[in-house]
């Protein structure tokens, strides 16, 4: 049996994403036969007893994966649990079958398309800078926007250091005190909507996020999910492997 990479056994246990996983590692937070293990070691699935803070991960097996869309409604943290006892996102699933998480995050604030999965794979493309997925919100903002606004939003402005990457700006309403805007990005930088519109003097009222890459929202009532079609999930497969 040949030894793979333990974020990835981890993430396969169905315990958390790859990438959580990875962040368990550096964190100290992770045991492999009881001592601790470092990024890039690798185990044996089945035979070595790999822990996350002591309590011993179940054995990788073949189980069912599941890939969901949710509205997420404001209120929500897209955390399994919170420190700060906040209502999150997993409530809204009920007693569903399997454990799932999220595939990236939106905070507290914001709402729309968030997607829910136990294939730790699947969530790791999804969310990889280099997959490039693109994401699409709708933003209202206040109190105006002029075209300078609009051109620093599109080509870019530094957030925490660093320049974002150029991005679509598409103008859908405009009223006295307040714009909507669809904003397409194809970063997932922790804020970045919310930041970027701050770097340009915006007051951001309302952030929905409507589709990601081919997976688009529609009339999915807040708090509601659904499994992805077959169709949709072909789609958002072949926008990862691009």
């Amino acid at each position: 049996m040949e030894k793979i990479r333990i974020q990835k056994i981890i993430a396969e246990s169905g315990l958390c994403s790859r990438r959580k996983a990875e962040e368990y590692i550096s964190d100290g937070r992770v045991t492999v036969n009881g001592r601790p293990c470092k990024l890039g070691d690798k185990a044996l699935p089945g035979k070595d007893i790999i822990a996350v803070d002591g309590e011993k991960i179940s054995t990788p097996r073949r189980r069912e994966l599941y890939y969901i869309m949710l509205n997420k409604p404001r209120g929500y943290v897209t955390t399994m649990n919170d420190e700060l006892d906040r209502k999150c996102v997993t409530e809204l699933l009920g007693d569903f079958p399997e454990r799932v998480y999220p595939v990236g995050r939106l905070d507290k604030n914001s709402e729309g398309l968030l997607l829910l999965t136990n294939d730790g794979n699947f969530a790791n493309d999804i969310m990889h800078p280099s997959r490039h997925v693109s994401k699409t919100y709708r933003v209202t903002v206040r109190p105006d926007i002029n075209d300078d606004q609009l051109v620093r939003l599109a080509s870019g402005v530094e957030i925490d250091g660093r320049m974002t990457a150029e991005c679509s700006v598409t103008v859908l309403d405009k009223q006295p005190g307040r714009v909507v805007l669809q904003m397409v990005i194809h970063e997932g930088r922790n804020r970045q909507i919310r930041k970027m519109c701050e770097a340009v003097g915006l007051e951001v009222a309302r952030l929905k996020r409507t589709s990601i890459g081919p997976i688009k929202l529609g009339m999915l009532k807040p708090g509601e999910y659904r499994e992805l079609k077959a169709d949709e999930l072909r789609a958002i497969r072949t926008a990862i492997t691009k």
